[in-house]
Formats: structure tokens, sequence, C-alpha cells
């Protein structure tokens, strides 16, 4: 009875494993699916797609896709300030900004009664638009933070070069962290920290203003000084000076740079007229030698050409290879 149930387990056996034996040699397993793998990539993959920001262009309000009846239109004007053409139906400002060019008719006050619009091709406006805005950034850069750093027991001269410094930075437009460090069991005198701070902003007081109390971190003491506002209008006040002066000192050597060329050009047209009634001078036999030269050097560049065309044959195929 043992023995005939050990048979039939063994037959089970073999016969499992022949079973096995053929699905794998009949059937074979398919690959994995690109799709799921590349699936699952994207899902182990987090955080933003590499590669810079894309910002979306915000377009106003323009021309068809404007929804008032009633405009107030104004068209720009070379001297600078808009020319008004006063209050009309849409389809008359569409028909009006047609005839000036094509342009576009382009919403900038919907607030007002009536919206006011502007007669002005877009890419140009566009540009001026951000044009403005570089020039505004640019001018109301926002202030670096300097820091400068102590300890509670300090020396006085190194105090007054603490404090040099961050009075140079003040008047550069830029806050100021004060910082107080503690080491070890130092910072149950915190109290000699707070005095610190309080006697920097004091000493300072005319050239800055402190933001709030001081503040712990950590170990240390910080409190913020930002300059006065006094200080900031002076500093625009003088970045302007600069930006005139140079702006006048360009449009000085362009002036003078055009009265060069016309003096140069009625010296010439003076020379040749003296020539023609045999009046010339010197002078004017200079400047007709240099018209002379430049002449002589136009020629050669000709015979140049010519004698090239003479070596190389005139035919079309060389006219159309070196042509």
């Amino acid at each position: 009875m043992l023995e005939s149930r050990r048979l039939s387990m063994f037959f089970v056996a073999a016969v499992c494993l022949l079973l096995s034996t053929l699905v794998k040699a009949f059937c074979p397993q398919a690959p994995p699916s690109t799709h799921s793998s590349f699936t699952l990539h994207m899902a182990q993959r987090r955080g933003r797609p590499k590669g810079p920001l894309r910002t979306m262009e915000e377009k106003p309000t323009m021309n068809n896709e404007i929804s008032y009846t009633e405009l107030r239109v104004v068209t720009p004007n070379p001297k600078g300030k808009d020319e008004a053409l006063g209050i009309m139906s849409k389809q008359e400002a569409l028909i009006k900004a047609k005839d000036m060019g094509g342009l576009d008719l382009i919403l900038i006050n919907e607030n007002s009664d009536p919206p006011v619009c502007k007669i002005v091709d877009y890419s140009k406006w566009r540009y001026a638009k951000e044009k403005k805005a570089k020039e505004v950034k640019k001018n109301s850069k926002a202030s670096e933070a300097k820091e400068v750093k102590m300890s509670y027991k300090i020396d006085v001269h190194d105090y007054s070069v603490r404090l040099k410094n961050a009075g140079k930075f003040l008047k550069q437009g830029n806050r100021v962290k004060c910082t107080v460090m503690f080491r070890g069991r130092e910072v149950q005198h915190d109290n000699l920290g707070f005095d610190l701070l309080d006697k920097m902003a004091v000493d300072l007081e005319d050239v800055c203003l402190k933001e709030g109390k001081p503040k712990r971190e950590g170990r240390n003491l910080s409190c913020i000084l930002s300059p006065r506002p006094e200080v900031l209008k002076a500093i625009n006040d003088q970045k302007r000076k600069e930006e005139r002066e140079k702006k006048k000192k360009r449009e000085e050597s362009l002036k003078e740079k055009q009265e060069a060329e016309m003096v140069g050009a009625g010296a010439g047209a003076a020379a040749v007229s003296s020539y023609i009634n045999g009046e010339a001078s010197e002078e004017d036999d200079d400047i007709l030698d240099k018209i002379r030269v430049e002449d002589d050097d136009d020629d050669e560049d000709g015979d140049l050409s010519s004698s090239l065309d003479d070596l190389l044959g005139g035919d079309d195929l060389t006219d159309d290879l070196f042509g």
C-alpha cells in the first residue's frame, strides 16, 4: 500500500515536470512591453522637466476682440505725448486703424469711461513696452544684503572698522545684516549682544533705519539695518545725473562728427570750384590730391577686375562662377 502511494506521487511529479518542459519549449515568454517600461520610467522621474522655463505671452485685447461699442481713441505722437482722436464707435476705430496703414487697435485702459484704445503697430508697441520695463527694472534694482559679523567682546578699533563698513554699504543703497556671534557658554551673555546691536543702530541712525528688534538665530543674534529714504533718493539722483551726462556726451560727439563731415564736404567743393576758376591755393591742391588718390584707388580696383576678366575669359560660365 505504501509502495503504491509512492509510485503514484512519483508519477504525478514526473507528469508535472514534463508538462512544464513542454510549455517552456513551445510557448516562449513574451518580451516586456516597451510602453509599460516607458511608463514605469516616466513614473520614476520626478520634478520639473529639464530645460528653461517657458513663459506664455499675454497679448492685450485688440481689434475684433474688443467687446465695447464706444471707445476713446488715441494715437502715438512723434513728440512723445499721445494725440487724442476723440470718442468713436468700435467699427469707426477699426476703419481708422486700417486707413492709417493697417495698424492695430489695442485696448490699454478698460476701467475708464469710455475705455481707452490706442491705434499703433502691435510689434512696435510690444517692443516699446518691453524696453520700458527693462529700464524700470534696471533703475529699481533690488538692494543687496550685506553682512557684518562681530563678537560681543569686540575691541574699539575692530568695532570702528565694522561701523565704517556698514556705513559704506548703507550709503551704496544696500541693506546690512549685523550679527553678533557667541561660542559655547558665551550665549548666556546675550544681553551684551542686544546692547551692541542697539549701539550700532544708534551710531548709524543718520543713514539707516532698524527693521524690527534683534532676533536670535541659533547661537547668534542679528538685526537688519536698511538705508534711509533720503539716502536712496540721493543715489537715484546721482544715477540719473550720470545717465544724462553720458547721453549729452554721445549727442555732442555725434554733432561734432556731423559738423566735421559737412566741413570736409564744403572744403572739397570749394577746392574744386577754385581749381575750375584757376584760383587754387596750396591747401586746395592738397585736397584735390587726396580726391585724386581716392579716384586712383577706385581705378586700380577696376583695372584689377578687368585683368581678371581677360585672364579667365569673359564667357557665361566664368561670369556665373566668379560674378
